[in-house]
């Protein structure tokens, strides 16, 4: 160990080739290599005679690889170029300055190519394992504001929270955490703008993936209308979505009888109650019959508490079956889908829309939702069993690997850190990556 002096007068030499500055990030590399995700990009992405056409797999992997690596914007891809690093990645590392030409050329056409690819992705890792087609599947479909600083960015207009901001749309995974899709929107857009559409393509895109069992959907009030009812039932898809608490509803949660509300077991004792009543939804459209779940907790008003008791209300529609308290907790659990927006905003570089033109901004989204699942089928496949980690955890404990490559009889070692923490949860999450088969030649 060095002492504070030898410290202090330490001489600093930026001149190892061999070093690694992410050895970790062999992990989702070699996983996309065995998606076959590069040649997926090749195939997909057509830019024309664009600026940015040519090898579309090299650029689209640096990014995917910065932003594992913690990157936020197009130069923080320039970790990447550093010592050994490229090495381990399986393709070449494109400067950020060719990155950026290639996200400029996009069009909204080719940001839909793009979402091909997110798609076809998800279809080939559910293949490999990553999930059981007949489980059933719980979608939660949610936005958020992308703040923006300047005007000049296509698309971002000002929000409901009065920031300039892009407001896209995201569907993802209950559970699992796996972005099944995302759209890019002006900051300007309700929450339920383009759901229905979006909707049907989330739907489409989890059955074309090989999954049997059954869909549900939970939503919160910002997605309560008829479109979105009318997407669910045209695919087969059950519901739950928070009511707006109008004056109408309220009136209906009123009638139910002071015998039919139970405790719900949860909250402190007294706290909240649960009931449910038949309402009839979008009177202004064609009238469905469903499910009104309603939960009560009493206000604390101050002293008038003792003499009159008025109370708060949230409440739900759905058309599931089953019992009031189970469907209650389960609709209260939508809440988990701030989790993936965080690590996507916090963990990745959702966070930093980069450039001034909206198709190339709505492409980074893309990309950073592909990233986001090449995280999480790491834990998923390589790390079956075990609880999900948040990205921060994951590239913490395995994708900040420092390491050194090294060559001896024509043959490649990785060296990484003696007596790291995780050494044996990383070489056995390896393993099992490893034995997944190659993809098959288109």
């Amino acid at each position: 160990m060095l002492s504070p002096r030898q410290l202090s007068g330490l001489d600093l030499s930026f001149d190892d080739d061999h070093a690694v500055a992410f050895a970790g990030l062999l992990q989702p590399a070699l996983l996309a290599q065995r998606l076959g995700l590069q040649a997926l990009f090749d195939r997909s992405i057509h830019l024309g005679s664009t600026v940015g056409h040519a090898h579309s797999g090299h650029k689209a992997m640096t990014l995917i690889h910065s932003l594992l690596a913690g990157g936020e914007c197009i130069d923080d891809a320039n970790v990447l170029r550093a010592g050994g690093t490229a090495a381990v990645l399986g393709h070449e590392v494109r400067a950020p300055s060719t990155l950026g030409t290639f996200l400029r050329s996009f069009t909204w056409g080719h940001v839909r190519q793009l979402d091909y690819v997110a798609g076809e992705l998800l279809n080939r890792a559910w293949q490999a394992g990553a999930r059981n087609a007949e489980e059933p599947v719980t979608l939660d479909i949610d936005s958020t504001l992308c703040e923006t600083f300047g005007k000049q960015k296509q698309g971002a207009k000002v929000s409901y929270k009065g920031s300039h901001s892009y407001h896209p749309l995201l569907a993802t995974i209950a559970g699992s955490g796996e972005v099944v899709h995302c759209r890019l929107r002006g900051g300007n857009a309700h929450s339920s703008r383009g759901a229905q559409s979006f909707l049907a393509e989330s739907f489409q895109r989890l059955r074309r993936g090989g999954v049997t069992g059954p869909l549900v959907l939970r939503a919160d009030s910002g997605f309560y209308t008829y479109a979105v009812v009318e997407a669910c039932r045209k695919a087969n898809a059950r519901f739950s979505i928070t009511v707006v608490l109008q004056s109408n509803v309220r009136e209906v949660i009123e009638t139910i009888p002071e015998e039919a509300w139970a405790p719900v077991p949860s909250w402190r004792e007294g706290g909240a109650e649960v009931a449910e009543v038949e309402y009839f939804a979008f009177r202004h459209k064609q009238k469905q019959s469903v499910r009104l779940i309603a939960v009560r907790s009493q206000s604390h008003s101050g002293q008038q508490l003792a003499l009159i008791k008025s109370y708060t209300y949230h409440a739900f529609v759905t058309d599931r079956e089953g019992d009031v308290l189970s469907l209650e907790q389960d609709h209260r659990r939508h809440a988990e889908v701030e989790n993936n927006i965080r690590d996507l905003k916090y963990g990745l570089g959702l966070n930093h829309l980069p450039s001034g033109r909206f198709a190339a901004n709505a492409a980074w989204l893309v990309l950073n939702a592909i990233a986001h699942n090449l995280a999480v089928w790491v834990g998923s496949i390589g790390l079956p069993g075990q609880p999900r980690l948040m990205m921060r955890t994951l590239r913490y404990r395995f994708l900040c690997l420092p390491g050194r490559l090294t060559r001896s009889a024509r043959k490649w070692t990785l060296h990484l850190p003696r007596h790291w923490p995780w050494a044996d949860t990383f070489l056995a999450a390896m393993q099992r990556i490893q034995s997944i088969p190659p993809p098959r030649p288109a």
